[in-house]
């Protein structure tokens, strides 16, 4: 769907790519991970046709539409949430006044023979599969799905977007690409304003996504549960497999080793070949041997290593002073902001070395609780400190809190005391921050640079008890992984609200959830956690299919004669509805599955002979997926009639 071919971006002469070409297939779930600064925001850029390049070329076939969700948005607000929702349908919108007009004029006309009455017809049906494609029947029920999918509630859906917050704005965004339907998404850090709930709403929406996704993410998780290919950007260079990221990482050291492998016993038979060449060089008698050699080497293909960057932050936080047994107690913790009730009547107690992690919706009460805890905001009920408890915060928007006039070093210059002062390069240089990096200005660091440095600035002060509120957010992998092995050997007490599950597994013992404006305990980690939601949600979905059927059951009861007073003649009607609808779910099924193999061949077709695909194939892989998802919709409503039927 699209090609890149020897694309090459430059930054004041230093190429940021170089030389890479990839194609992105059809139905492609690709992970765009490298470390913050490796490029990957420019090229997702490049491919939507934001950002300019210097050589190459990247090519989107005619009528091929592109979704692009950036880190940062700009956003006007003068409508409501439903209303801001709406605007991505105005693609359907123009098609709804063009097949209008369409119908006018085919019922005008009498020359229904002629080639022109054809063509219109032709239109009309193209405009119909585009509008259907769009979902443009259903406008109310995709804008429902997908709002509360992303965690509004139906009493945001009148609000004025200028209420939301930044990171509730951002899922404004989404949501509008989302419900565009564009043939690719390009989505820069989508998670990063998610919660968990909502996280797992998407990657389960964006699994069965008609169009191919490619995602920028540091989020391990996410990665594994969606893509089916990675794609790493490493010093200018791309390295490409057909594997989700965690496969990816052993694969490609995998390859690293062999590489080495490959490359040192090519080496040393170099070596043994020169040191023949050397010895015999001047011996007459072994002359035919010494030129044999020489062509030897001359032919010899050299084994050249991936050039790999290792470079990654390396710290970790300093002994924790001693404090009492209890860090913090809470007791009927209620909190409003004006009218809105928030927390209501929270009791808990934190003990020293606990690990616990704040979960839930966003707007639950998280980072709430955590200002509470830390004095910030005032509240109803009563929290106490423990005895010689010192606390140190990393807030949400900390990297917004930075000085943007101040240098690197500047900032931490103001807030280190005593001797650590004499350690402050080496300190910068463990965030990566060496050379000239440490007089660069805070505002053009990037927003990975941004949070390392807000990091370093957290080391200087050593406490007891850490709150941390979504630190991992724009961390590349290699910085959160080491993150996370840092929190694990802390030996203070870590609350920390965070919505990365790989991040937290393994880290974190007690998980707090917050809804409905209460705070409620679970024991274990942050899988045990998942796997009883999901089971308490299975069990909820059991309970309502129940009374459903029941409900159908009483119906079918009170509006059908009893079994045993059927005639004869009724029971073969009855008997004949049966197996009509029987054979009418199973031809849908044999229909789905020759839609399913035909699709499943066009995507081979496509991953191993990509330049065969011209317009018309791609015209025809989309008919084949529109009819597939006709049919299974045909398939729900087919099943349900034939499950409604009396046995």
């Amino acid at each position: 769907m699209i090609s890149v071919s020897n694309l090459t971006v430059e930054f004041s002469g230093v190429p940021l790519f170089n030389d890479i070409s990839f194609l992105l297939n059809p139905r492609d779930r690709v992970g765009l991970t490298g470390k913050n600064g490796a490029g990957k925001s420019t090229l997702l850029r490049v491919l939507c046709g934001e950002q300019p390049y210097d050589k190459g070329q990247v090519s989107v076939p005619k009528g091929v539409t592109i979704g692009y969700l950036p880190q940062q948005l700009s956003v006007i607000d003068t409508r409501t949430l439903y209303e801001e929702a709406q605007s991505a349908f105005a693609e359907v919108k123009r098609l709804e006044a063009e097949i209008a007009k369409l119908n006018q004029q085919l019922a005008d006309r009498t020359d229904y023979e002629s080639d022109d009455y054809l063509q219109l017809i032709n239109r009309l049906t193209e405009k119909n599969d585009r509008f259907h494609l769009l979902s443009g029947q259903n406008i109310d029920g995709e804008i429902e799905s997908t709002l509360i999918g992303l965690g509004f509630e139906r009493t945001d859906f009148q609000r004025p977007t200028a209420e939301f917050s930044g990171g509730w704005r951002m899922r404004i965004e989404l949501a509008k690409v989302l419900l565009r339907h564009p043939d690719v998404l390009l989505l820069d850090e989508p998670t990063n304003h998610l919660d968990i709930e909502s996280v797992q709403w998407f990657e389960n929406m964006l699994k069965t996504y008609e169009g191919a996704v490619m995602v920028v993410s540091h989020d391990r998780a996410f990665l594994d549960n969606l893509t089916n290919r990675t794609i790493e950007i490493s010093l200018g260079k791309i390295y490409d497999f057909k594997l989700p990221y965690s496969q990816y990482v052993i694969q490609r050291q995998e390859q690293l080793e062999q590489q080495l492998a490959a490359y040192e016993n090519q080496q040393k038979m170099i070596e043994d070949t020169e040191k023949f060449i050397e010895r015999f060089r001047y011996k007459a008698t072994k002359a035919v041997q010494v030129q044999s050699r020489i062509k030897q080497l001359e032919k010899i293909e050299r084994i050249e290593i991936d050039e790999f960057d290792t470079s990654a932050i390396h710290f970790r936080f300093p002994p924790a002073p001693h404090s009492g047994q209890i860090v913090v107690e809470a007791k009927a913790v209620t909190k409003k902001f004006d009218e809105k009730l928030v927390l209501s009547d929270i009791d808990f107690t934190l003990e020293r070395g606990q690990k616990v992690a704040f979960v839930g919706r966003n707007g639950e009460g998280k980072t709430t609780m955590a200002k509470v805890i830390l004095g910030i905001h005032q509240c109803d009920g009563a929290v106490k400190i423990g005895h010689g408890v010192k606390i140190g915060y990393y807030a949400q928007n900390q990297s917004e809190m930075l000085d943007y006039g101040k240098t690197v070093f500047q900032t931490i210059d103001d807030v280190a005391k005593g001797e650590i002062r004499t350690k402050i390069r080496d300190i910068l240089a463990a965030f990566l921050f060496r050379g000239e990096d440490i007089d660069k200005k805070v505002s053009v660091l990037s927003g990975g640079e941004k949070a390392r440095l807000s990091m370093a600035k957290l080391l200087l002060d050593p406490a007891n008890l850490l709150v941390l509120d979504e630190p991992t957010n724009h961390l590349d992998m290699r910085s959160k992984d080491i993150l996370k092995q840092a929190l694990m050997a802390y030996d203070g007490t870590l609350v920390i609200v965070s919505h990365d599950r790989d991040f937290l597994d393994g880290m974190v013992n007690i998980v707090y959830e917050f809804r409905n404006h209460k705070m409620k305990q679970h024991l274990g980690g942050i899988s045990d956690f998942l796997y009883r939601k999901k089971m308490e949600n299975m069990e909820q979905l059991n309970v309502v299919q129940k009374e459903q059927k029941t409900e159908i059951q009483k119906a079918q009861n009170q509006s059908s004669t009893p079994q045993n007073k059927l005639t004869y003649e009724q029971q073969k009607e009855q008997e004949r509805r049966v197996k009509k609808a029987k054979k009418a779910v199973d031809d849908c099924e044999a229909k789905i599955v020759e839609f399913e193999s035909a699709i499943a061949e066009m995507d081979n077709q496509l991953a191993s002979k990509p330049e065969s695909a011209d317009t018309d194939f791609f015209n025809k892989y989309e008919s084949l997926k529109k009819q597939l998802a006709d049919e299974l919709n045909n398939w729900e409503k087919l099943s349900a009639e034939f499950e409604r039927l009396p046995n």
